[in-house]
Parts: C-alpha cells; structure tokens; sequence
C-alpha cells in the first residue's frame, strides 16, 4: 500500500486499489464515476466495466451514487458474491461515510428515521412518505463545527438509494453540492457532493473474519 491507501499495481483507467485477494476487490471509487452502467451509450463507463476488464470476472455487489465517493467492494466468484450479497441484505455490513452540510445541528448526535419511497413524479428523486415509504434510518454525529457547515459521520441502518442526501435535506441540513435535494445556493456552496463513504466492514467470505477497509476523506 502506498501513504495514501491505494494499490501500488492498480491496473491504469482504474480508481485506486485498496485491497485485493484472490476472492474480493475492494476500490475507492472517484466522482463522477457511474458503480454500474447507464442508460445510454454515453452512461457505459462505469466501475464495473473498468473492474471486469482488469479483473475477468469481478462483479458488483453493491453501489454508490456517482456524485458519492469512497470504499466500494467487488467480488470475483458466485460464491464470494453470494455471501456478501447476502450481508448488505441482512443488513451485516457496517458503513460509514462523512459529509459537510449546511448549517449547524444544535445537537452532537442524532438519528433520523424517515420511511422513504421514489418520487414518481421527479425521477432520479426520493422523498419522504411515512405511509407508503420503507423504513429508514440514518444516525449521524458531529465531527466538526465549521459555522455555517458542519462535518458529520454517518452510518446508515439502512441502504435506500439516495438516503443520506435526502434524511439530511428533511432535517433541514442538506449535503453541499447536492443538486438534487440541496437549494441552488447550498448545492453552489462546493462543486462536488460532500458524501464520501469512509469505511466498509464485513466477514470476509473465505476467512470468516471480520475486515474493514477504510479510505480517507478528500474534502
């Protein structure tokens, strides 16, 4: 591993490396970098594709949003795939991720549980639904007061798409540089989206030890 947590033989048009065995690969994904293919020839690039042309046979288990970077694993056979899937499902994956929102939260910690269900009417949104919205929920912690933002950790109890964006626009501390749940002004506050998923940790299929790959923050 070099300083900065990266592979020394990561193949060239991959992201960083952050840990490869014969059963797993473990990337820190970049922005805007889609997890898997688009709709759209202009959307075919992706991490997938990238990791399964170095890696004959790597497959996605799980995804993250193109604006969101950070530590995303890959698996290289069924078996292995088979296992994790089954984890993210059984909700035995501990993720965390850091984000800098607008404003500042009067407490030092939280949870937000919100039900949450696609926004027919604003495709890619979600919005918040309490009667026909899935169960989720979001604890959050402060890490660092910075006036009119703050640094939170995250870590989601749940996996919904685009959860941590829109948990924190519905308690009124929506992630800079989000355009699609944050107001212009707050989503002009960076030119990325401040979510950023620190830390993956899950029993490795062929060890059934328990691993954690950690990548740090780039703002």
């Amino acid at each position: 591993m070099n300083n900065d947590g990266h592979h020394p033989n990561a193949p060239p048009g991959l992201p960083g490396v952050l840990h490869k065995d014969e059963w797993l690969v473990v990337f820190s994904k970049p922005v805007p970098m889609l997890s898997v293919p688009g709709i759209g020839p202009e959307k075919a690039d992706c991490l997938a594709s990238r990791a399964a042309k170095a890696f004959p046979g790597a497959r996605i288990v799980h995804r993250l949003d193109r604006d969101t970077s950070g530590v995303i694993v890959m698996a290289f056979d069924a078996d292995t795939h088979r296992s994790l899937s089954i984890q993210f499902q059984d909700r035995l994956v501990e993720k965390h991720y850091e984000a800098i929102v607008f404003g500042e939260p009067p407490e030092d910690e939280g949870l937000i549980d919100a039900a949450m269900r696609k926004d027919l009417e604003n495709p890619p949104r979600q919005c918040i639904d309490s009667i026909q919205g899935k169960s989720s929920q979001t604890a959050w912690q402060i890490i660092e007061r910075l006036g009119d933002r703050t640094r939170l950790k995250l870590t989601p109890r749940t996996g919904r798409s685009h959860q941590l964006r829109l948990h924190l626009q519905h308690i009124g501390h929506p992630i800079l540089g989000d355009d699609l749940y944050a107001p212009p002004e707050v989503a002009a506050m960076s030119g990325r989206l401040c979510l950023h998923a620190t830390e993956l940790t899950f029993t490795h299929p062929a060890t059934a030890c328990r691993v954690s790959y950690h990548n740090a923050t780039p703002f």
